[in-house]
């Protein structure tokens, strides 16, 4: 069957077209994260005394951790989900996606080193980001802040290769702005803010650290 990607000979043989309509794509999406939200927030609600900010991160954390893992890992290791005749809802997103990028489809060498780290190294240490938070430990503002570098390093790399390469990969101007623009600016957005409060919690510990052994001499 032929596909609906761009380039237009972008070569896919053995492609089968997407099963699921795009709101049942966006709504399943859409719902699970939502309970993982909810489930976070809640739950955060009833351990020690955290604040409203650091339940948001726990939510933030546990929703782009097994984003990272669950659907990025798919992707990195499923080299021929285009070709799914399932209608396997994992195969059918990146179908779905690669309307607005369709280097997806196509495996492109950078995207596929880029997602197979984020999945293997981002996923796992965003879910423990969210224990950290909740049990108070002393590592958890210097592990927000190297996840948060990672994301934006591999967002970059995203944006940059695709220029590199024309910036031709979308199916239409909706595609482009819904799928590739604003579904990937919150993996800028918010890294940026955690990195930049990260930062200054911990210059701050730092700063304080110096003063005391100043004031012991």
């Amino acid at each position: 069957m032929e596909h609906p990607y761009v380039p237009r000979d972008l070569q896919l043989p053995g492609y089968v077209a997407v099963s699921l309509s795009q709101s049942t794509i966006l709504g399943v999406f859409g719902l699970a994260s939502l309970f993982v939200v909810s489930l976070v927030w809640i739950v955060s609600g009833r351990l020690r005394k955290i604040s409203n900010l650091d339940r948001f991160l726990m939510c933030w954390w546990a929703f782009t951790g097994l984003t990272h893992m669950i659907l990025e890992g798919y992707f990195a290791f499923s080299p021929e989900f285009y070709k799914d005749k399932t209608g396997f809802y994992i195969a059918e997103v990146w179908k779905e996606y690669s309307k607005g990028d369709s280097r997806y489809a196509g495996r492109d060498a950078a995207i596929v080193t880029v997602e197979g780290i984020t999945a293997v190294l981002e996923g796992p240490t965003s879910l423990l980001a969210v224990y950290a938070i909740a049990k108070g430990k002393g590592y958890s503002y210097i592990l927000q802040f190297a996840i948060s570098m990672g994301q934006l390093y591999g967002t970059l790399v995203y944006f940059i290769t695709a220029y590199l390469d024309g910036d031709n990969f979308a199916t239409s101007p909706f595609y482009y702005y819904a799928y590739y623009v604003f579904a990937n600016s919150f993996w800028v957005l918010i890294p940026s803010l955690i990195a930049v409060r990260c930062w200054k919690k911990i210059s701050l510990a730092v700063h304080s650290q110096s003063q005391k052994k100043n004031k012991v001499r």
